[in-house]
């Protein structure tokens, strides 16, 4: 299988460099300093799954414009707000003939993935892992968890998907070749435009929101409402599922937070519209109230317009 990356940051240079460790022909599409640093020093990974420095092949835009090659899969990792710039950098190997494999959290970027390439060309994927992106270019990957899951969206077991999954049987990564790919991608944003909200509105983690009056009863809410929205759309959470969203959110002892909050801290761009708003419009379509989650957007709404006009401390 021949993949080609989109960057070489924390997502897409952590599992891209793990099918590159296990013999996959992987190339990382990435800008000029990033490809200067790859070159120099190689892909870094410090984990707890075993710390690797690669050799790995890059290209830039302008290269891959300039000599389109065939790939079979193309891995996308960008945030949301980067979404029509990556198409743009990914569009010369799509036009051979490629299926795009997008890593994004949530699930409003497939409409647009179908737009621009097909829905044919358009794979399915989730992905849970906590990993950055160092200064130095080191991808640093703190604790075990290093999930991803991918599927035809249509359920059909191919070809392509398949290949996929033999190539990471050779890795180390936990993977799930789903045969229900969008089941996955409900299941998460289900949980995770909770954590989101609940993190963004209090500006808290969920231990110090648990320890607060009412922060319980908020974050119970929230998981409920977006349980039944899930269920309305066709896609009620598995057992399981809810078994880990209730022990991860509510757990007094837990510090969880997700990077939308260090955005917000930070003064950065955030994707409330595609985690937060994408679902809100969901839950007004069912006629179900959700008050989390439409204080949380109303509150980042507030802070992009803040942020745009400059007025952020």
């Amino acid at each position: 299988m021949k993949m080609l990356v989109l960057g070489a940051g924390g997502i897409g240079g952590y599992f891209g460099g793990r099918l590159a460790e296990s013999g996959t022909d992987v190339t990382f599409l990435v800008r000029p300093r990033r490809r200067a640093q790859l070159l120099s020093d190689g892909l870094r990974i410090v984990s707890p799954a075993g710390n690797a420095t690669l050799k790995v092949q890059t290209v830039d835009a302008e290269g891959l414009a300039a000599n389109p090659r065939d790939f079979d899969i193309v891995l996308l990792t960008c945030k949301s707000y980067d979404l029509d710039s990556a198409m743009d950098a990914i569009a010369p190997a799509m036009a051979a003939g490629s299926a795009v494999l997008p890593m994004l959290n949530g699930i409003a970027h497939l409409d647009r993935l179908d737009a621009r390439f097909g829905a044919a060309n358009v794979l399915g994927g989730s992905c849970s892992i906590s990993v950055t992106l160092q200064p130095d270019g080191t991808i640093t990957h703190p604790d075990p968890l290093q999930r991803l899951a991918f599927g035809e969206r249509d359920r059909s077991q191919s070809a392509r998907t398949q290949m996929l999954a033999d190539s990471f049987e050779r890795t180390n990564v936990t993977w799930e070749h789903s045969a229900d790919i969008e089941q996955n991608m409900w299941e998460k944003i289900s949980f995770l435009s909770v954590l989101a909200a609940v993190n963004c509105l209090f500006r808290a983690n969920t231990g110090e929101i648990l320890s607060a009056p009412g922060g319980r009863g908020a974050i119970d809410s929230a998981l409920r409402t977006n349980f039944e929205i899930a269920t309305r759309a066709g896609h009620p959470p598995r057992p399981a599922t809810v078994e880990f969203a209730r022990s991860q959110l509510l757990d007094s002892a837990g510090k969880r937070s997700w990077s939308m909050l260090n955005d917000v801290e930070n003064g950065a761009p955030t994707e409330a519209d595609h985690i937060i708003g994408w679902l809100l419009e969901r839950a007004h379509a069912f006629d179900i109230e959700a008050p989390v989650l439409s204080l949380a957007y109303t509150n980042l709404k507030a802070y992009e317009a803040r942020r745009a006009a400059g007025r952020l401390p």
